[in-house]
């Protein structure tokens, strides 16, 4: 719709946790709304070249793209809001755009100059926020800025916002700046300073903002946006509020209301028409007006941070607006799952989600939870190392495998039904080298899974090193597990069923990452609907009695 691609940059003042991710996917998606083509990408200034190698504790959950990329969980966010995939392309770090100049010099592009951050770091980032809108799939590019305003990471890409908007000029370029608006319960009032003093550390990079996004507990009266849209050089119509909301797919209609996309096309040039928000606004009516509910256990070991399991969580969301149901997750922690308290823990589930993971910590209390529910008919889904816990755990106790294992908790097992994949075996770096990405997979007809997505082949995303070890299949498969999904390339096994169980399916790959609001995944609609299912018959054969 445009001759030439907008940029929109989204920073932060104050503190970085102000849903930065969530104002920006929620500005495209009024854009896209609008018939605009809109991507959005994050500059994250920490120095690892991505989240792959990172803790879940120092920065959630690693979300994974379909061409490989182990990015930021704000990616996720963007694909659920605009139901388009992000790429490699979406997400930049300080260590990758330090690795990239790094190995330019190394090679002798800079013709013997002194490399420096500006020009050579600034022109990277510069290049880097660029890729999308020259691609020439988009009208508007939104690049949203990791961290803080006035941290010392974040300086380079400020930098590179200053020198964008001289190039590409001020309708072409614009700053929204993200800001808080603390309500201080003994004063009994709405304080603006820090949103002043944020402005102010910014303008002293030389960006001056075009836009406040103000969050805030309350609303915002006339007088202080009027406050505020003249000590910080902005328009009134330019101020605004982002109050708490109930869900963040509530933040679309929230920033309509605002008249943020209005605000953002005139600074732009671009026309504003009211958007087509039909669809959005029938799953927020399903979701708000649920006929039922159903509780799921997820077991994993980083269950004190919910960030940890974003897109399972919000999977889950999708799935129960689906299904008209509200679905309550009750984080279980793997570590504290043993044989004496598994019953006490589990019995009152609908369903129970085993999560992935890494390394051995809280795997003997997720074989637990497999074995329980494998046993008392509880809906069971096992997502990566999930699905390697249910193995392992039939291997067990179903084969009578005792020393049954995966080899990456015992390297020596005797029975290693999940092993390493042999092209990881020489692997030495443990970044970006797993299996990752969007794989194929062939299902079985007439399994649970083949009847999930009413077709026989799928394109799902990896995260892993270890795999189903095939040497054990025949022997598994004669004792009722099934493998109904296999990689057409390599045989290696992507899903096992238990056919004589109520429901019970575990996948390699990684379902929750292809969740959307307008696609909630197949495969945990089904296993919601399963869960739902089982509730009723309990309650019914309660009442018969």
């Amino acid at each position: 719709m445009t001759t030439t691609t907008k940029y929109i940059f989204v920073t932060g003042g104050v503190t970085s946790s102000l849903g930065k991710g969530i104002i920006a996917a929620s500005l495209a998606k009024l854009l896209q709304a609008q018939g605009y083509k809109t991507a959005i990408q994050k500059l994250d200034p920490y120095i690892n070249v991505d989240p792959g190698t990172m803790n879940p504790y120092e920065h959630g959950e690693c979300y994974v793209t379909d061409d490989g990329a182990e990015t930021d969980l704000d990616l996720g966010h963007y694909e659920r809001f605009l139901n388009v995939p992000t790429s490699q392309s979406n997400n930049v770090t300080t260590g990758r755009i330090y690795q990239s100049v790094i190995d330019k010099e190394r090679r002798g592009e800079f013709l013997g100059k002194t490399v420096q951050v500006i020009p050579h770091i600034t022109d990277e980032i510069k290049n880097r926020v660029q890729l999308l809108g020259k691609s020439g799939d988009y009208d508007i590019v939104i690049t949203e800025i990791g961290g803080t305003v006035g941290d010392i990471e974040s300086l380079p890409y400020i930098e590179a916002v200053r020198q964008l908007k001289w190039d590409l000029g001020e309708q072409n370029a614009i700053v929204i700046h993200l800001t808080l608006v603390p309500f201080l319960s003994a004063a009994g009032e709405l304080k603006t300073k820090p949103t002043q003093h944020s402005v102010k550390t910014l303008m002293e990079s030389g960006v001056m903002a075009d836009i406040l996004v103000c969050r805030t507990e309350h609303e915002l009266p006339m007088d202080l946006r009027r406050k505020l849209a003249l000590f910080c050089n902005v328009r009134e119509e330019a101020v605004i509020q982002s109050i708490d909301a109930s869900t963040i797919y509530d933040v679309p209609n929230l920033m309509l209301e605002q008249g943020l996309d209005k605000v953002v096309l005139k600074k732009l040039g671009l026309q504003s028409d009211a958007p087509d928000l039909t669809q959005w606004n029938q799953f927020l009516k399903r979701l708000k007006n649920p006929k039922s509910e159903v509780t799921i256990g997820l077991i994993g070991k980083y269950v004190e941070l919910q960030d940890s399991y974003k897109s399972i969580l919000e999977a889950f969301i999708h799935a129960g607006a689906e299904n008209e149901v509200k679905v309550n997750v009750q984080p279980i922690h793997s570590e504290h799952l043993t044989i004496e308290n598994a019953a006490a823990e589990l019995a009152h589930l609908d369903g129970v989600l085993v999560a992935p993971g890494f390394g051995e910590r809280g795997v003997d209390g997720k074989i637990e939870a497999v074995k329980f529910v494998r046993e008392n008919n509880i809906p069971f889904l096992g997502i990566c190392l999930g699905m390697q816990m249910a193995v392992i755990e039939y291997a067990r106790n179903v084969l009578g495998l005792k020393n049954a294992n995966s080899t990456e908790m015992n390297p020596h097992t005797s029975d290693p039904v999940i092993d390493l994949m042999e092209s990881q075996k020489e692997v030495t770096e443990k970044g970006g080298t797993m299996r990752l990405g969007a794989w194929a997979c062939h299902l079985k007809k007439g399994s649970i899974a083949h009847d999930v997505y009413q077709t026989t082949e799928i394109f799902e995303r990896h995260r892993h090193r270890y795999e189903f070890n095939n040497a054990y299949k025949k022997q598994i498969e004669g004792a009722g597990m099934i493998a109904t999904g296999l990689n057409p390339d390599t045989g290696l096994v992507e899903i096992v069923e238990i056919p004589s169980h109520n429901w019970f399916v575990g996948v390699q790959y990684h379902p929750e990452y292809k969740s959307t609001v307008a696609n909630p995944h197949p495969l945990f609609v089904a296993f919601v609907k399963a869960a739902v299912n089982v509730k009723k018959d309990k309650k019914d054969k309660t009442v018969s009695v």
